[in-house]
C-alpha cells in the first residue's frame, strides 16, 4: 500500500470514528434534512414503508468501530514467525538484495538474534543512501538510516493504537509481551482493516504456510495466525482463545496432538500432519460438508 493510500484511509478512519462516537445518528438526520430542503419538489425516493424496515446503517463498518476497544494489539498483529527480518550485520549488498526482494517497504533490522530489533529500516531511506555513496556498496551503512524501533505492549487496545500511530506519524511497531519479548508487529494497515476489511494491493504477498489442496482441504503450517487464515480464505474461525491455527487446535482438543490424529470443530476436520516436539508444525484442514464453505478456487 503506497503511502498516500495510508493517509486517506487513516483520515477516513479517524472520521468514522468521530462519526461513531456519539454524534453519528444526529450528523447524518441534519444532513438528510439539509437535503430535504435543498430539493423539496423532488419526489420521495422508493424504500421501506415503515422506518423499522430501513436497512441498518452500515453496521459492518460500525461494529468494526466499536470492537476497536474490545480488540488488542496483540490479537491483529501479524505473528512473529511471519515476520520479514533482515540481520543487520549481513554485507551491504545482500541487505540491498533482500529489500528489493521484498513486498513490504519496511524490514526489521535484528543483531545477535532475531528477538534483538536495533532498527526498522524504510526502503526508500535504503535506496537514498545507496544513491548518495553513488551505489558504492561498500560506503553503505544500512543501519545508520535505520529508524529506531518502536515497542508497543501487546495488551494496548486497538483504538489507543490507532490514535498512537496518528499523534506520532509513525505507522509501524513492534510488538512486545509483558516481559519485552518481541511477540510480532502492527502496522497502520492492520488496524484499517480491523474496520473495512482487506485492502488489497498489487504487492501484497501471498499468506505464508496456507496451501490450498485438490480435494479441497487447505494444509497449513501451524504457526500462521488464525485472522490471516479467515481473511485469506473467508472463514470466521474463532481466535478469542489462540492467536495461531496450532493454538486453536490444542485449545479446543485440550491436549498437545499426536501426528495423524484428527479432531472435529467449528465446522471443519483437522488433522496433524507433523508434530515438531511440542509444536504441530502442519495441520490439514478440511470443511465438513454443509457446515463450513470450501476456500475459493483459484485458477
Amino acid at each position: 500500500m503506497g503511502p498516500g493510500l495510508a493517509v486517506a484511509l487513516a483520515a477516513v478512519a479517524a472520521l468514522a470514528i468521530t462519526l461513531a462516537s456519539a454524534g453519528a445518528g444526529r450528523l447524518l438526520r441534519d444532513r438528510a434534512k439539509r437535503r430535504r430542503r435543498a430539493a423539496p419538489d423532488l419526489p420521495p425516493a422508493p424504500g421501506p414503508e415503515r422506518a423499522e424496515d430501513a436497512p441498518p446503517l452500515m453496521p459492518t463498518r460500525l461494529d468494526a468501530l466499536s470492537r476497536l476497544d474490545d480488540l488488542t494489539v496483540g490479537e491483529a498483529m501479524v505473528h512473529r514467525t511471519n515476520m520479514q527480518l533482515v540481520n543487520a550485520d549481513d554485507p551491504p549488498a545482500r541487505i540491498v538484495e533482500e529489500a528489493l526482494a521484498s513486498p513490504y517497504t519496511r524490514l526489521p533490522l535484528w543483531r545477535g538474534e532475531p528477538e534483538n530489533i536495533v532498527g526498522v529500516l524504510h526502503a526508500k531511506d535504503l535506496f537514498r543512501a545507496y544513491h548518495a555513496v553513488g551505489g558504492d556498496l561498500a560506503r553503505l551503512d544500512p543501519v545508520r538510516h535505520a529508524a529506531p524501533p518502536w515497542f508497543v505492549p501487546d495488551h494496548v487496545s486497538l483504538r489507543d493504537q490507532l490514535n498512537a500511530f496518528l499523534k506520532r506519524k509513525n505507522h509501524f511497531a513492534i510488538v512486545v509481551d509483558e516481559y519485552g519479548e518481541v511477540m510480532g508487529l502492527l502496522t497502520l494497515e492492520d488496524i484499517l482493516e480491523e474496520i473495512v476489511g482487506d485492502i488489497a494491493d498489487e504487492h501484497d504477498p501471498v499468506v505464508l504456510g496456507v496451501r490450498p489442496d485438490p480435494d479441497g482441504s487447505v494444509t497449513v503450517d501451524g504457526g500462521v495466525p488464525i485472522r490471516d487464515l479467515n481473511r485469506t480464505l473467508g472463514w470466521h474461525l474463532p481466535d478469542g482463545e489462540a492467536t495461531t491455527l496450532a493454538g486453536l487446535v490444542i485449545h479446543e482438543a485440550r491436549m498437545i496432538p499426536e501426528e495423524r490424529q484428527a479432531f472435529t470443530f467449528h465446522g471443519f476436520r483437522f488433522l496433524v500432519l507433523k508434530r515438531d516436539r511440542n509444536r504441530l508444525a502442519l495441520i490439514r484442514i478440511t470443511p465438513v460438508a454443509g457446515d463450513a464453505p470450501l476456500p475459493a478456487r483459484r485458477g
